[in-house]
């Protein structure tokens, strides 16, 4: 996540949001007692995601401890998930930009099939700050979304909408990449978009259950998935829109998301909520202990199959 101007650290995730129809029912898919059955999302693996987030931090290890945006890092990091995507029959695109005197990529990946004029987007940031490797910050919602596309290709998975994965650059130099693709997307292609949904810091070591409220659907989704295991959430507050799916908004989609919280402290009222400590959800924000050890595996865990949860529902 970015910091905001005022140096403040601010986070924000996004997910997808789509429109209601006066039914209350998301349009384009099944009335709300369908979706349910409809949405037979499956496990997303948390070792699988794990195994991502182990190589990301090798990329780092061997590219000066990080992965920012015009380093080395960064691009052994969009080679290893672009090879991963191209092995199981995504297509891929890499777009370029160049920020700050560096060039930067955004990895595009769309599964073949469905309606492409419904399109259900997932994306994350790939690149680290200069400090350190950015396991949580943001190889947690990268390796994630990874592995949400590629078990889209391991269960053959052929849904209603079209399905369409991300991986920005450069959201630590101000959300550059991401306001690039959507910028370079005619009028008639950003209106495909039903839905865009974000996910950034998702494996925070003190965890909170954040969801953002900015679609209703959307925000619906993901609650009640929360809600069929027993795990409370709150609204997000602290980014303010400050991750890749402002550039969305701005442009007219609908999005929505999660995050596990970064710099700000956990209340009391939140530990007893979620346990752990009074402190801050990532203590290792922006820094250089933001390694494979600053995972919390059930934040992990849990916010991937939510991931996956709201990708096979939205996309029926």
């Amino acid at each position: 996540m970015k910091l905001s101007v005022s140096g403040r650290a601010m986070v924000s995730v996004a997910v997808a949001t789509v429109t209601l129809l006066a039914t209350g029912s998301i349009a384009g898919a099944a009335p709300a007692p369908e979706r349910a059955a409809l949405a037979a999302a499956p496990d997303l693996p948390v070792a699988n995601v794990k195994a991502h987030l182990a190589q990301l931090q090798s990329i780092a290890t061997a590219n000066g401890g990080n992965r920012a945006h015009g380093r080395a890092g960064y691009t052994a990091s969009l080679n290893y998930v672009k090879g991963k995507l191209d092995a199981v029959g995504f297509t891929t695109t890499v777009q370029s930009f160049t920020s700050g005197g560096r060039t930067g990529y955004n990895l595009i990946a769309d599964w073949p099939g469905g309606n492409a004029n419904q399109v259900i987007m997932a994306g994350s940031h790939l690149d680290s700050v200069t400090s350190g490797a950015g396991i949580n910050d943001n190889g947690s919602g990268s390796s994630a979304v990874l592995e949400a596309a590629l078990t889209v290709a391991r269960t053959n998975y052929q849904p209603t909408k079209h399905l369409r994965f991300a991986w920005w650059g450069a959201e630590e130099l101000g959300l550059v990449g991401s306001r690039y693709y959507v910028n370079s997307l005619s009028s008639t292609n950003r209106a495909r978009i039903n839905g865009y949904l974000n996910f950034d810091m998702i494996g925070s070591p003190n965890p909170g259950y954040f969801v953002y409220d900015d679609d209703p659907a959307i925000e619906k989704t993901f609650k009640d998935y929360f809600a069929g295991i027993g795990v409370p959430t709150e609204i997000e507050t602290e980014g303010d829109g400050r991750s890749d799916h402002a550039p969305f908004k701005s442009a007219g989609v609908p999005v929505g998301g999660l995050f596990s919280g970064a710099s700000r402290a956990k209340t009391a009222a939140q530990v007893t909520k979620w346990g752990g400590t009074a402190t801050a959800f990532d203590r290792c924000y922006h820094s250089s202990c933001d390694t494979t050890s600053n995972i919390n595996d059930t934040a992990l865990d849990r916010n991937g199959d939510a991931l996956a949860y709201a990708v096979w529902t939205l996309s029926s």
